[in-house]
């Protein structure tokens, strides 16, 4: 007798820690649908690699959704802000960065949230980290469990039914070497993920942006190479 694998909302950036995630959800045997966001980001090239990600790693479907977060702005992903460059870990744990983009992950679970309730599919994974430095204040463990119990709140199909949603953040307490290790056993094939918050215009990550110093480091220190293709080495 065939069993009906369980269905799932993966958001998917195309970056390292959401690929990660989704690769693990597949090996969880969850049907995963795939959930990427224009929202006048900078580093739009993410979303090729978002779309890329998800037929390679077997996604049931991916939808890109637009949300023009720029006419907001306040932030260096949507506004005509500097990105910041070369800066040290404890100048990165100073505070919240600039590249914080006010609410945005609240934004993406609540999209997440109305296209679980009509696929019925209660379980949501995000690739949101609180041990190696981000600074954003929708990335820590109180935030998900706080997101969660709204979400049960909030739907129908959690209140008058039997189906709570759950929020799976399966990298919240994972360095981000230990995340390339977990990914690596999955065969995860990392050239195509894209984690640069200032890509030239071919996509090539500029290799000095907070995230891509992250990302390197964390290759360094899992033993692995790194195959990203950075303008500056």
């Amino acid at each position: 007798m065939t069993q009906t694998r369980k269905q799932a909302i993966v958001l998917t950036s195309g970056g390292l820690d959401s690929t990660t995630v989704l690769a693990m959800a597949r090996a969880e045997n969850f049907e995963c649908h795939t959930l990427s966001f224009d929202y006048g980001q900078r580093h739009r090239h993410e979303l090729k690699a978002a779309a890329a990600v998800s037929r390679k790693l077997g996604a049931a479907g991916h939808y890109e959704v637009k949300v023009d977060l720029a006419q907001i702005g306040g932030s260096a992903l949507t506004d005509n802000i500097a990105v910041p460059k070369n800066r040290d870990q404890k100048t990165m744990a100073a505070g919240i960065p600039v590249t914080y983009v006010p609410a945005r992950n609240t934004i993406f679970l609540s999209y997440a949230l109305a296209w679980a309730e009509v696929l019925a599919a209660p379980d949501i994974f995000i690739g949101v980290n609180a041990i190696d430095y981000s600074g954003y204040p929708d990335c820590r463990p109180e935030y998900i469990a706080a997101f969660e119990k709204m979400a049960n709140l909030a739907l129908k199909s959690a209140v008058e039914g039997n189906t709570p949603v759950r929020i799976h953040a399966l990298l919240l307490h994972m360095t981000k070497a230990e995340i390339i290790q977990a990914g690596t056993r999955l065969h995860v094939d990392y050239a195509m993920t894209h984690s640069c918050y200032d890509p030239d215009s071919r996509g090539r990550a500029c290799g000095s942006c907070d995230s891509c110093l992250l990302r390197k480091k964390g290759f360094q220190d899992a033993g692995i190479p790194d195959p990203t293709c950075y303008t500056i080495a």
